[in-house]
């Protein structure tokens, strides 16, 4: 935990769960700026040493998964967010939210919790739900079942830059000027603007007495998701768009159609349509009369369009869908790391003279990927980035938050930034879908008599048969890949030297091995 705490304050200490994510990234601040004392979990709490709250707050490490774990977490605690969902957790994500809920509840009674909050999703009574509305909706009754009062806020598509909901819209008005879109596309919603969200969750933790039922939370309009795209297209000075719907496509197929269009890979788009299938209205406004609105009243939704295109062309995006690490993204150590245990292991690895100073090679490393690109083969990459797309994975549209600078728990395209020493070492763990796990490093290390020295790694842990002929089947591309990215990286750095200042010298030594390294030791 942090140590360069205010140790004075006697104000509620609260808990957020999921930190690294969408909306409790931006909650702790906001609840820092109400007065509370705040401490962060997460599963793995490097992800939130760049944070610009880090310094403010307490960084516990749990994982909801692991009961075990809640305990220091909670511990002192007076009020716990719970924001953690399986959006795109695979078939058992039900059984891992059942799970997890039960578990917070347990280990929040235990600790003398006095109250949950909760952020679910609005849906109609009496109606057949889709599987993850209905984990949701069980998610909730879950934790108002327990022994520790809850607070279930329920809300519907939430618009701010980063979220899913807002780049599903945005990337959709933006590409599609004439769209097929399912019926569906017709039925009202009530937006709410995540500034909103955030007004309601904090108001949640003062709410006198121990009510223990769920809220509705919706902005001021009612529209249709329709209508909703003609909004973002006015904000974004776009011409109207043209939206003809069919009776044919199904949640399926309609979020296959957005993985490929949108950065939202086909897993995380799912959940979302298949909550437009439903009417999402609020059906009581009970907590306005509790919580008082926000000075300048509820945000309507040409508003909060505006607000979040401001953000996105501004690079001030302080969270965005794509920020916490998706469940069931591996966390086990590095193959090279002592603890490791897990068999076969193979790799690139090629290390190369810069004619340029430490600091400018770093600069061009740091700015990898997104528009940027990938410094190598770039029909190779987009080819590969397609059929990510394809099979759900996330492809290379999620780009970067920003253009120049990185953090560790970033996503870069299809890569999450895993370990950051800025000026010396860049790691990247892959997110796409791949019969293994694999990691790139980049490092940078100081030349003796000048220049610096560009070190590039590929790590790959095949996982089976499967993995292993994956491997074998993209090794002969490794040369194109590898090869161009560490040149052309190269070529980058030095093209950004004055003439005046570069060396003569090119002492080229790139080394491309391919470890086959057998290490099924016992864990």
């Amino acid at each position: 935990m942090s140590t360069d705490l205010p140790t004075s304050s006697d104000a509620p200490l609260v808990l957020v769960t999921g930190a690294s994510g969408y909306i409790g990234g931006r909650l702790v601040p906001a609840l820092l700026e109400a007065g509370l004392r705040v401490r962060a979990m997460a599963r793995h709490a490097d992800r939130l040493q760049d944070r610009p709250w880090r310094a403010q707050v307490e960084v516990v490490e749990a994982d909801v998964e692991d009961p075990a774990s809640l305990d220091a977490a909670l511990e002192g605690i007076d009020v716990a967010y719970y924001l953690i969902h399986a959006m795109g957790g695979g078939r058992s994500f039900a059984e891992h939210d059942r799970q997890g809920a039960r578990s917070f509840a347990a280990a929040a009674e235990h600790a003398d919790v006095r109250r949950i909050v909760y952020l679910g999703g609005i849906h109609p009574e009496g109606e057949e739900l889709s599987a993850h509305m209905a984990s949701r909706q069980e998610v909730g009754e879950i934790l108002l079942a327990g022994k520790v009062p809850a607070v279930v806020l329920r809300a519907a598509v939430i618009l701010g830059s980063g979220s899913a909901s807002f780049e599903i819209m945005r990337h959709l008005a933006e590409r599609l000027p004439v769209m097929v879109a399912p019926r569906w596309v017709r039925n009202r919603i009530q937006p709410i603007a995540v500034r909103d969200v955030l007004h309601y969750l904090v108001g949640a933790a003062r709410l006198e007495g121990a009510p223990n039922r769920t809220f509705d939370v919706g902005g001021p309009d009612v529209l249709t998701f329709a209508q909703l795209l003609h909004a973002y297209a006015r904000a974004a000075g776009l011409p109207r768009r043209r939206i003809r719907t069919v009776p044919v496509l199904t949640p399926r197929l309609a979020s296959h159609w957005i993985g490929l269009v949108t950065p939202v890979p086909t897993g995380i788009a799912r959940p979302l349509v298949e909550s437009l299938v439903h009417e999402a209205v609020a059906a009581e406004t009970d907590l306005r009369g509790l919580v008082p609105a926000p000075e300048d009243g509820l945000t309507g939704v040409d508003r909060a369009i505006e607000l979040a295109l401001s953000r996105i062309r501004e690079l001030d995006v302080a969270t965005a869908w794509h920020s916490a690490t998706p469940a069931g993204a591996p966390s086990s150590p590095l193959p090279e790391d002592p603890q490791w245990s897990g068999g076969i292991v193979r790799g690139d690895q090629r290390q190369r003279h810069v004619d340029a100073d430490p600091d400018t090679l770093w600069d061009v490393i740091e700015g990898i990927g997104g528009r940027r690109g990938w410094y190598s083969w770039r029909l190779g990459w987009i080819s590969r980035g397609l059929v990510d797309r394809l099979v759900g994975g996330p492809g290379l549209r999620r780009g970067r938050r920003h253009p120049d600078r990185l953090a560790v728990g970033d996503a870069l395209d299809w890569w999450r930034v895993e370990r950051l020493e800025t000026g010396h070492l860049l790691r990247l763990r892959a997110e796409m879908r791949v019969p293994g796990q694999a990691w790139l490093e980049l490092g940078v290390q100081e030349a003796d008599g000048g220049g610096a020295i560009l070190h590039q790694q590929a790590i790959y842990h095949p996982h089976g048969l499967l993995g292993d002929l994956y491997w074998w089947a993209v090794w002969p591309f490794h040369g194109i890949v590898f090869g161009g990215m560490q040149r052309n990286l190269a070529r980058a750095a030095e093209a950004a030297v004055p003439a005046s200042r570069r060396r003569t010298t090119d002492t080229d030594t790139d080394t491309d091995t391919d470890t086959d390294t057998d290490t099924e030791e016992t864990a």
